[in-house]
């Protein structure tokens, strides 16, 4: 399948890489020509504009920053470039009512749309681990389910245009609260005498088992690996965080939903941040306690 790949940046060059990995022709554009070269070098045929990347393929996929550039490159180089009928897969973490103004406006222009934001970190989008969470026509889900499984381990259909978008915002936010709650705990069980091993040893076999504990442990030579036992580098960027909690501190507002623990988490994470600490995994908020 000829495939335009739009956005290869940490998610979407080890996306676009994992599509060519499954023998798809892909075609990809990035403003970087250092993320253009990688591609290249990943298999990617590579073009200098969206307008030329989407010629002729049978689907385009993109991996933006945000809900305006999402909404600029399809409604000024993807609709009516793209040919008529392509599949329109957008993995981009962006608000729900960017998500659903895009999809209607290619419906209205003959194309079928899903947005499709992910879980799994850069780790997952290089090992094509991801999940898919996806919003959309069912019948439209179908189609792009077999191209997801080539960068993911699990492609879920959550419902109508938008609902991967909603669903996203909702894990994203209870991820936050979770590792905050998870660092509080191991910083508490320290400074009261409790070794943190031992303290993970029996959390992580008992009611206090979550992922952030278990899976992505955020105190450096405890638990399992992760960014904590490299300084914090790599992994999840907390200024990425504090941007999804945002769009669920929106969602929520519109909806009219009580978010707490989600409002307090976003706190915590925009003073930590405009201290300066953007780049570090979001677990990196544990060496705050």
């Amino acid at each position: 399948m000829k495939i335009a790949f739009i956005g290869l940046g940490n998610m979407g060059g080890g996306m676009a890489h994992n599509l060519a990995m499954a023998s798809h022709h892909v075609r990809a554009f990035d403003l970087s020509p250092d993320a253009l070269a990688k591609a290249r070098a990943n298999g990617c045929e590579v073009f200098d504009s969206v307008r030329e990347a989407v010629q002729g393929v049978n689907a385009v996929v993109s991996m933006l920053p945000n809900g305006a550039i999402v909404e600029s490159v399809y409604m000024n180089d993807v609709l009516g470039h793209a040919p008529r009928g392509a599949l329109l897969i957008d993995c981009s973490t962006i608000d729900v009512a960017t998500a659903r103004k895009v999809q209607q406006a290619a419906a209205d222009a003959g194309y079928p749309m899903v947005d499709a934001p992910v879980s799994g970190g850069i780790t997952a989008a290089n090992q094509g681990t991801l999940t898919f969470m996806v919003g959309g026509d069912a019948k439209v889900f179908g189609h792009v389910e077999d191209i997801l499984l080539n960068m993911g381990k699990a492609v879920i259909h959550a419902g109508e245009s938008g609902a991967g978008q909603v669903a996203k915002m909702c894990n994203n936010m209870l991820l936050a609260i979770h590792m905050i709650g998870t660092c509080e705990a191991l910083a508490l069980a320290e400074k009261s005498g409790l070794d943190m091993r031992k303290f993970h040893e029996i959390s992580s076999k008992s009611t206090g088992y979550n992922w952030s504990l278990n899976d992505y442990t955020p105190a450096p030579g405890v638990g399992a690996t992760s960014p904590a036992d490299n300084d914090y580098q790599g992994g999840f960027a907390s200024a990425l965080m504090l941007k999804d909690l945002r769009l669920a501190m929106a969602g929520a507002q519109t909806s009219g939903a009580s978010v707490p623990l989600g409002e307090h988490a976003t706190k915590i994470y925009e003073a930590f941040v405009e201290a300066g600490n953007g780049g570090k995994d979001f677990g990196a908020i544990f060496t705050t306690l």
